[in-house]
């Protein structure tokens, strides 16, 4: 056979085995999981590749068997061209160089772009070879087993978000915070964040309202006031300050129970912060009372929860 042809033959062989290569390190590379988020984000070519990689041992038989087909034919065509070791030793550096270690280093940092582009010419070679590849799918599958989705811990997740404080990232400093902050919210208890009941500003359920102690009200600054029993076991409802302002307590003092008074909820001190949000949700409530051993422990307002989240202290014009 004519030289310049055979070369030519076993340049189109490497080539092609050079694609098999760089694919089957490809596939393996992709991790069904990342490619299912990018496919439901509309990631162009994340579909096609989920496509394949969900079969994956079906499509790995037989880009592995083309690959092995293209190698072998490519080493016999130069062998027939070539002499004894010479032969050998050309096919040998030819298959890996070119067939081997450039397209699987491609292949690595492009694998979603690689398979979802081959996707057709990898259902080619599969269904090709279909009674072959389908037995070694089965056999693979039995031997193997399926992919089981990787979760992360919670630790293990606030590092991934970590990364993105380096590098080119969507996300900034205070995003990552957030977020590493929301993950470890059913790890912190709500006695973490409560005012203690020793530093909250209260009434007592038998006070009256008059000018002077309208005036401590004010100079307290809070925008509600928790109602407490005289023997300080239980609060079971709040003053909001907003509707003591059109009442003139100069003309004369006022009970509780003749002012708009607000219920709230109790919870326990061990409460996860990730419950207290629904709890606040389901108590449309933005102050909620805090019980130790059947006791009166504390208070914990909406704002104590977001201060929680942000990392951090929210400070209004009345604040120290």
């Amino acid at each position: 056979m004519d030289p310049v042809l055979v070369f030519l033959l076993a340049t189109i062989l490497i080539i092609f085995s050079a694609i098999c290569s760089g694919l089957n390190v490809a596939l393996l590379s992709l991790n069904p999981d990342e490619l299912r988020r990018k496919a439901k984000l509309k990631e162009k070519g994340a579909k096609r590749a989920l496509a394949i990689r969900r079969n994956v041992h079906f499509y790995l038989s037989g880009i592995l068997l083309a690959n092995v087909a293209f190698a072998s034919s490519a080493s016999i065509l130069l062998g027939s061209a070539l002499n004894g070791f010479a032969a050998v030793l050309i096919s040998t550096i030819l298959l890996v160089v070119f067939a081997e270690i450039t397209p699987q280093a491609i292949a690595v940092k492009r694998s979603m772009r690689a398979v979802s582009f081959f996707a057709p010419t990898i259902k080619l070679f599969t269904y090709v070879a279909y009674p072959l590849t389908k037995t070694l799918a089965l056999l693979l599958d039995r031997l193997v087993g399926s992919n089981e989705a990787v979760l992360h811990t919670r630790n293990e997740l606030s590092l991934l978000v970590a990364d993105h404080l380096t590098g080119d990232s969507e996300l900034d400093e205070d995003e990552v915070e957030i977020v590493q902050n929301a993950i470890q919210l059913s790890e912190k208890r709500v006695k973490n964040i409560m005012t203690p009941i020793k530093k909250t500003y209260f009434l007592y359920e038998n006070d009256v309202i008059d000018q002077k102690k309208i005036e401590e009200i004010k100079n307290a600054t809070y925008s509600r006031i928790p109602i407490m029993n005289t023997s300080r076991t239980h609060i079971k409802r709040y003053l909001m300050v907003k509707d003591l302002v059109d009442i003139d307590f100069s003309e004369r003092p006022h009970s509780l129970n003749e002012l708009k008074t607000y219920r709230t909820k109790t919870v326990g001190s061990m409460t996860a912060l990730d419950t207290m949000f629904r709890i606040f949700i389901g108590a449309k409530r933005h102050l909620l009372v805090v019980e130790k051993e059947d006791k009166v422990a504390g208070i914990v307002t909406l704002e104590d929860m977001i201060e929680e989240t942000i990392g951090h202290e929210i400070e209004d014009e009345s604040d120290q």
